[in-house]
Order: C-alpha cells, then sequence, then structure tokens
C-alpha cells in the first residue's frame, strides 16, 4: 500500500462493504493506457503483466471477494503465516479510533491489518491509501483514496477530514511509502503529522502497532538507487507486487500496543515531533 482515479471506483468503495460482486481483474493493459496516456509497446506491457504477476493476482480476483473478506483471503491464498501478540489492547468501546502502523512490506502488512482490525470491528475500518489501489475492487470498500498529486490535490484535505470524521477506525501508515533500508536499518522515512492533528481534531486515541517484516535486498537497492538518482516516480512500487509473490508461505508477527489517548499530543512539542514521537514508540512496541 505504498502511497486520479475516476469518480465511480470511489463511489462504488463508499456504498459497498462487504460481499461478492463482480470482479474485472487487473487490467495492465488499461491502467498503462490511462496513467502514461501514450502508445507504450506491446512487449513492455506483456514483460510487465509477467512482472507484477498478473494471471497470479487475477485468479485470486476472480473469487469476487470484498472488503474485509478480501484481506483474509489474501493472506491464506498467499499460504501466509500470522502471530498476532497484543489483541487484548484492541479497545471495544463507542469510541473511534486511529490504528497507525509501520510499513515494512507495502503490501501484505496491509491486507494483514485491514483482516485483523476489519474482523475485530466488525468491518467498520478504513484505510487512507495510494488511490491506485482503487483498482483493486476487492480492497476499494475500505478505501479513502488520496492522491496529493492532479486534479483531486485539492480535494485532499476534505477526503481526509471526511475519514476522520466518519463512523469509521482509521487504518494509517504515517510515512506513505513502504520502509527503507538506511545505513543497514530497515526502518520507515519519516511519518506524516496528519494522524496527529485529525486525531486531536476529532477526538480519536491513537493505537500503535508494529509490523515485524522485510522486502527482499533487491526491493532496497531499487529504492536506494532512485534516491541516489533523485527520480521523482517511485520506481520501487513497481516492484512491490513481486514482493508479494514472494512472500508466499512466510510467517510474520504482528504487535499491537497500548492505546494512546489524544490528549497526550499537546503544545509541549509541534505536530511534527508528536509524529516522530509515536513512531519511536512503533519501534518499541516489540
Amino acid at each position: 500500500m505504498d502511497q486520479n482515479t475516476t469518480s465511480n471506483p470511489v463511489n462504488e468503495g463508499a456504498q459497498e462493504t462487504a460481499g461478492v460482486r463482480s470482479v474485472k481483474g487487473i487490467d495492465l493493459d488499461a491502467i498503462v493506457a490511462e496513467r502514461v496516456g501514450k502508445k507504450v509497446p506491446k512487449f513492455v506491457v506483456n514483460w510487465l503483466k509477467k512482472f507484477i504477476h498478473q494471471d497470479f493476482i487475477n485468479t485470486y480476483l476472480k473469487q469476487g471477494r470484498t472488503g474485509v473478506d478480501f484481506c483474509t483471503g489474501t493472506i491464506e491464498y498467499l499460504g501466509v503465516k500470522l502471530d498476532v501478540k497484543g489483541l487484548e489492547n484492541l479497545p471495544h468501546d463507542d469510541r473511534k479510533y486511529t490504528f497507525v502502523s509501520n510499513h515494512p512490506l507495502g503490501a501484505i502488512d496491509g491486507v494483514t491489518l485491514g483482516s485483523v482490525l476489519g474482523q475485530a470491528y466488525d468491518g467498520k475500518v478504513k484505510y487512507l491509501v495510494n488511490d491506485l489501489l482503487m483498482n483493486l475492487e476487492g480492497l476499494a470498500p475500505l478505501c479513502v483514496p488520496i492522491n496529493k498529486l492532479g486534479k483531486q490535490a485539492r480535494n485532499f484535505p476534505a477526503m481526509v477530514d471526511a475519514a476522520f470524521s466518519g463512523e469509521d477506525h482509521v487504518i494509517m501508515f504515517p510515512a506513505g511509502l513502504c520502509s527503507r533500508k538506511q545505513k543497514g536499518v530497515i526502518r520507515d522515512l519519516t511519518w506524516g503529522k496528519s494522524f496527529i492533528t485529525k486525531s486531536v481534531k476529532y477526538q480519536r486515541d491513537v493505537v500503535p502497532i508494529h509490523f515485524e517484516g522485510e522486502n527482499s535486498k533487491r526491493f532496497y537497492r531499487i529504492a536506494n538507487l532512485c534516491k541516489w538518482l533523485h527520480l521523482k516516480f517511485n520506481l520501487a512500487m513497481l516492484f512491490l507486487p513481486d514482493e508479494m509473490y514472494k512472500s508466499q508461505g512466510r510467517h510474520y508477527t504482528v504487535h499491537i500496543g497500548s492505546p494512546i489517548p489524544y490528549q497526550t499530543f499537546d503544545k509541549t512539542k509541534t505536530a511534527q515531533q508528536w509524529a516522530q514521537w509515536v513512531q519511536d514508540r512503533v519501534y518499541e512496541i516489540n
């Protein structure tokens, strides 16, 4: 879930929260045509289809699972084993909460939280995600698509407010990108502060989550190369489907920490400093 859609997929995602519907699957030809806006050689698109394992992904999408069931089904389809610790820290009252996590994998960690938290809260959860994920119709019901660029950029603040003022718990990966390897350490980049400001504004306590896992050495080499070349395009994101494919049969551990009262985030620190404080706390959970 490393972070312009038409209005239709957004509207469908907002209206449907569970159940089964027809799933078209990933059509890379259509996505490339829409995003790139010019003719791309067929052999390049065909190579990309194999690289992202389009057939493997579409085989699962044809099952027609949606919402929380989509997330749980993805874990089952990949044969991923999970060890979730700290379930007793999940609050169960009438309040709404903000769940924030590190983002080591970029895909499996996202669907895992959707499954674990979705089951705990009867599907009343929403991700703030890159709008590209709206192409996954099974995941769309749980998503509030965010695009800080292009035509939708002007709507970004309103869409975030709508999510936090709503009736669902909010799941966020405040780094925006999945973790990078820096000086031999795999860790998120600097967390954004919006989860602090919005949690305070809408009086949501923050529940920190730490996900243990890492991508391949190749992924981190590509990510660091992009940084060294000062590429504006997030090339490493293209490798995430392959990283997900390679996660088949792996074991991951999730640690859920105790809720942090929103009153904690007072004027003694700036919102950005509080975001850093929470990020540090996440890495101390395990």
